[in-house]
């Protein structure tokens, strides 16, 4: 099975707390067997805790590299995100990594938290982060308020990695310039084109004693033995990132501005059966990568012309454990030398 150590791509994927802590656990064993270098835990209010949940993870894995991807600043204060983050790095000796992003804006609305600054706060959360993990005393006044700040533990690696997630321009850039690498939230090879370019930009003015950068596509992935039922089982991550998409990404893929629409009115609803059915093929293709072993490993392929790796995200297949094997399979497919 090839891996980042010979191929110098990063595998990565993303496991959902929608299933139970122990059924989470086997899937990260499963991916770490199948090569697979960094598992992401995933962060939504109504799933179970991330953190708990990547502590099963660290449990049943040996070598794989466990972290949130993606917790935001705004439900959780960033000393107490830091402290999480050490904790997972302690408990897995030295996996740890931190994946952090502005959150999902009507998420949060659903909690009354606006969502105020989100480059600012996401940028000093992590530079607060790296201060508390090098056991200094922080007090910090900006997007958020922290005095006499320290933790109560010293995590086990040297630099635990932060992996920032991002969309929009300004993101992707800061990212580069501060981060230790980016979590595109793209699929296609247009969006991710595009990305590449904002992130050139970024490190153009990235200090010259920076870690090395790392970009990966977050990419939504089905994966089935036959292409309809993977292409099913994307509509409903599919119908979120439709949701939420701007109106820039809707008009780079030619979607239909009142058929998404009919998309985002159908989930602000709350009639998921409705939002999950208005999804076109279109919406999937440009969306999520989808289909069989062979036509997700040519899409892999032509990911991997803008980007060090690949995050194998959410739904991943109708079957999970046969979707992680496949995934597998097609990144290997997709990184043949």
């Amino acid at each position: 099975m090839s891996d980042e150590s010979t191929t110098g791509t990063t595998w990565g994927i993303e496991l959902t707390p929608e299933h139970p802590p122990e059924r989470v656990a086997d899937l990260a064993a499963l991916a770490e067997a199948e090569g697979f270098d960094v598992a992401f835990a995933s962060s939504h209010y109504f799933n179970r805790d991330p953190f708990v949940v990547l502590s099963r993870m660290a449990d049943a894995t040996e070598e794989i590299q466990l972290g949130p991807g993606v917790v935001n600043p705004y439900e959780t204060h960033p000393v107490k995100l830091a402290a999480q983050t050490a904790t997972i790095d302690e408990i897995s000796d030295g996996r740890g990594v931190f994946g952090v992003g502005a959150g999902d804006r009507s998420s949060l609305s659903n909690l009354g938290i606006e969502r105020d600054s989100p480059l600012r706060r996401v940028l000093e959360t992590f530079d607060l982060a790296r201060d508390l993990w090098d056991g200094e005393t922080v007090t910090h006044e900006g997007t958020f308020t922290a005095r006499d700040a320290a933790l109560n533990l010293e995590p086990p690696s040297e630099r635990i990695p932060v992996y920032v997630g991002a969309q929009g321009p300004h993101m992707l850039r800061m990212s580069a310039k501060h981060a230790d690498g980016v979590l595109i939230n793209a699929a296609h090879p247009t969006d991710l084109e595009w990305a590449a370019g904002q992130i050139e930009r970024g490190l153009a003015e990235r200090p010259a004693e920076s870690t090395p950068f790392e970009s990966l596509a977050f990419a939504s992935v089905s994966v089935a033995a036959e292409e309809n039922e993977a292409r099913e089982a994307a509509r409903p991550p599919v119908a979120f990132i439709v949701g939420g998409a701007a109106e820039p990404v809707l008009e780079r893929h030619g979607i239909d501005r009142e058929a998404a629409t009919a998309v985002s009115e159908a989930l602000e609803r709350g009639d998921l059966p409705e939002a999950f059915g208005r999804v076109t093929p279109a919406m999937i293709d440009a969306f999520c990568i989808a289909g069989t072993t062979e036509t997700v490993a040519d899409r892999f392929e032509a990911a991997l012309s803008h980007v060090d790796g690949i995050v194998v995200g959410s739904p991943l297949g109708p079957d999970l454990e046969d979707a992680v094997e496949r995934a597998s399979e097609a990144l290997a497919r997709a990184t043949e030398t």
